[in-house]
């Protein structure tokens, strides 16, 4: 997220914006992981890994630029 300048107000943005490209299940504790696509502030694409805690909330693994 720093690399990329991303602040946490782009992230919010490209989840909110998005759409969930692919859903991943981790093998060993059957969770599942979500990849979102969506647009910063700056009107470039992003893409956030994350995934449900138990208690319902987000938890946001990754998140990176997409240079096209």
């Amino acid at each position: 997220m720093n690399n990329d300048e991303l602040t946490i107000y782009d992230v919010e943005h490209a989840i909110l914006t998005g759409e969930i490209l692919e859903r991943q299940t981790d093998r060993v504790t059957s969770e599942s992981k979500y990849r979102i696509r969506g647009d910063t502030f700056a009107d470039d694409k992003a893409e956030v890994i994350g995934k449900l805690s138990p208690t319902g909330k987000l938890v946001i693994i990754t998140v990176y630029l997409l240079y096209e």
